[in-house]
């Protein structure tokens, strides 16, 4: 193997030491590994940057698409908005329209139920000495559209009342009967003797009937200890089971 005299080299050896052909081959080889190894190192953080570059991009375009996408649905917002105020200008306008034809009708329409409680009470008022006396509340007495005003200027109001001589039955007749019309009985009833003294020593007792008449309404009339009247054309029943106890006031 030949022999080179050089200067001192970084492998360690000495300027006196021989230089091989072979310690110069391997110095080159590694100072080619090096050079590889430091541009696949640059090839890779290369590639990471335009890697990441590609990322930004890719973020930029997918905000820019988001920011329009987001002006897009504020403008249809803004249009719903709009269309929305002109629907709630035309509902006002509708309601106003409702109210006006409501005020024109309002008397027509409290003659024609005014008529339908009249006729009901005219179907109901004869057929009472009946059907209480069938569940054993003789009938001496039957009385319309009985009403009592006190001299603080209060009033009330009994459509029909049924007496005899230790008992008094009122009557409530609407030709659409709920659950509110019941209450108001009940509070009537409660309030009977206060605006009648004279029925002071008798029971006190409470029956509805009405042309149109909510289930639910029956059915607390019965839990609050009423009777309740059904019709059907001209004949008038008590809706309530043969061993109901009605309520006493």
């Amino acid at each position: 193997m030949n022999e080179i005299g050089v200067a001192p080299l970084s492998g360690g050896k000495k300027m006196s030491e021989s230089v091989t052909f072979d310690d110069v081959w391997k110095m080159f080889q590694e100072m080619v590994r090096e050079n590889r190894e430091r541009s696949a190192e640059w090839e890779r953080q290369t590639q990471e940057t335009s890697r990441k570059n590609q990322e930004t991009d890719d973020k930029m375009e997918e905000t820019a698409h988001q920011m329009k996408e987001t002006e897009r649905q504020m403008k249809e917002t803004d249009r719903q908005m709009k269309e929305t105020e002109r629907q709630m200008k035309e509902t006002d306008r509708k309601m106003e329209e409702t109210d006006r034809k409501l005020k024109e009708n309002t008397r027509v329409g409290d003659n024609l139920t005014g008529k339908w409680g009249w006729f009901l009470e005219w179907l109901v008022a004869p057929a009472c000495e009946r059907v209480f006396a069938e569940r054993g509340v003789p009938v001496h007495e039957v009385h319309q559209r009985v009403r009592k005003r006190t001299t603080d200027g209060r009033t009330l109001e009994v459509d029909i009342l049924v007496v005899n001589e230790n008992t008094v039955v009122l009557v409530e007749v609407k030709s659409s009967l709920g659950v509110p019309d019941v209450r108001r009985h009940l509070k009537r009833l409660a309030r009977f003797k206060e605006f009648f003294p004279r029925y002071g020593d008798c029971r006190v007792m409470g029956a509805v009937i009405g042309i149109d008449t909510e289930e639910r309404a029956e059915e607390f009339a019965r839990n609050e200890g009423l009777f309740v009247l059904t019709h059907s054309g001209e004949d008038i029943r008590i809706a309530n089971p043969a061993g109901f106890v009605p309520r006493v006031w």
